[in-house]
């Protein structure tokens, strides 16, 4: 089988759309570049992952570090 070289720009895909880009470019180009294809469907899984990680861990820190709001004995003054 012959492999058709694909260009480099079809990993601008999932860089800029993650996971769904991966997955276009994957479907697009397997025919003809099957190990390119699989690098962009990699990439947009990886890059969808960092962005994940870069969520969720400030959130689950800011959420375990919450004060605890205390109400007894505190006055509010007008």
């Amino acid at each position: 089988m012959e492999v058709k070289r694909r260009s480099a720009w079809w990993f601008l895909l999932p860089i800029l759309f993650g996971v769904v880009g991966g997955i276009i470019a994957y479907f697009v180009i397997k025919d003809d570049d099957s190990r390119r294809a699989k690098n962009c469907l990699y990439l947009g899984m990886i890059l969808t992952g960092i962005g994940l990680v870069i969520i969720l861990i400030p959130l689950a820190i800011g959420i375990s570090l919450l004060p605890f709001e205390r109400t007894i004995g505190v006055e509010h003054y007008v």
